[in-house]
């Protein structure tokens, strides 16, 4: 791995300059230095370490370490290869060109040494669930110093670091977390990730093993709906824990368990129930984190109890035939209203027809009151 950055001389004035490049490489891997000079005219590039010696003056090396090679050579870039690095050979080159006044361009090497094989270190091996617990990731003998991030499951945790400076130049880190577990927790891992620049994806794993008392449930078996008399009841009981539970106990609260109930495990069964068995039937659990249990109610019902009443889709059906029939009335009254309304009756007589016709009051006066001779063709009409 080898990161590389640009460095460049201070040009002459009639433009020749000469450029090089930073080089980081991981120890061990091999660093590339380029020395490379723009609009040469023939003028000579060397290569000196950091004690100024020179490594290669053009295309001939002076300095007796093999593992420097020439990688290409020309009038415009002198290339040489260093292989094995070690963080002896860290320090600034020099790219020299041989003018007047000479020019020269400097590549610093940057030596990464990457981490030893992370280590986790737990204050408890085996937690109680609600205990509070404390670990350590170390990072060993980096150049530069590593990072550490702390992972439980998907959930990021803060942890606090401590670096250290070791005598060879070296940087050791300690990351220290602490968190409260939960019986969810069981079985989850927790990693220390390392970051640095010489490696990638560095990690290192530990499973939580967490302890918790039983958690109780009560199951219905049979039946499924009102529990009547004369019929059998069956319950079972699960119970989980860490450690498991070896076994479970059923008992009935404030009263004394019916002689002919059988327990199975953790199965109860009670044949041919009558309204002596109701109460709470309770099944209990332990392990040496504490104890727990679940209830059951049991409420015996007559044998012929819920028989005939109406289901929720019988409610629903009557409810909408009721709805349509009162709507239906309404509206025929209102229909009925408006027609009435506009064909009231009128109530005619002929009693008094002679009056109409008379010539003067007089005569009407006789003429109605002279019709009994007529009586008997009054008619009436009642429209």
């Amino acid at each position: 791995k080898v990161l590389s950055y640009e460095n460049t001389a201070c040009p002459l004035p009639w433009g020749q300059n000469l450029v090089t490049d930073d080089v980081s490489v991981v120890e061990g891997e091999t660093a590339i230095i380029s020395c490379r000079v723009k609009d040469n005219d023939d003028s000579v590039i060397q290569l000196l370490n950091p004690n100024r010696q020179t490594i290669y003056f053009r295309d001939m090396r002076p300095l007796k370490d093999a593992r420097f090679q020439l990688v290409n050579f020309s009038d415009n870039e002198l290339r040489v290869s260093l292989s094995n690095v070690s963080l002896s050979d860290e320090g600034r080159y020099v790219c020299q060109l041989y003018t007047d006044p000479p020019q020269e361009a400097y590549a610093d090497i940057t030596v990464l040494i990457p981490p030893g094989n992370p280590v986790i270190e737990a204050k408890d091996e085996v937690l109680s669930e609600g205990n509070e617990t404390e670990m350590t990731c170390t990072a060993m003998s980096s150049k530069p110093a590593a990072t550490i991030k702390w992972m439980k499951g998907d959930k990021e945790l803060k942890g606090k670091p401590k670096v250290e400076l070791t005598y060879d130049r070296m940087y050791t880190v300690t990351s220290r977390v602490t968190f409260t577990v939960t019986k969810e927790d069981d079985g989850i891992p927790v990693t220390c990730i390392v970051d640095h620049p010489a490696v990638k994806d560095f990690r290192a794993r530990k499973y939580l093993e967490v302890q918790y008392k039983p958690e109780v449930k009560i199951m219905v078996g049979f039946p499924q709906g009102l529990t009547r008399e004369g019929e059998n009841l069956e319950l079972t009981c699960k119970a989980k824990g860490k450690p498991q539970p070896q076994r479970v106990n059923w008992l009935k609260v404030d009263d004394d368990f019916p002689s002919h109930a059988v327990i199975i495990g953790g199965d109860l069964y009670i044949e041919n129930l009558n309204k002596s068995y109701n109460g709470t039937y309770r099944c209990m659990a332990s392990n040496p984190l504490g104890e727990s249990f679940d209830d059951y109610v049991l409420y015996v019902y007559d044998s012929r109890a819920g028989e005939g009443a109406a289901g929720p889709v019988d409610h629903a059906v009557i409810g909408g035939v009721v709805a349509v029939v009162v709507f239906a009335m309404l509206c025929l009254l209102i229909v009925l209203g408006r027609y009435f309304a506009r064909h009231k009756g009128t109530y005619f007589t002929h009693e008094a027809k002679g009056a109409d016709d008379a010539a003067d009051a007089d005569t009407a006066i006789i003429n109605a009151e002279g019709g009994h001779t007529n009586s008997d063709e009054k008619k009436e009409y009642y429209i």
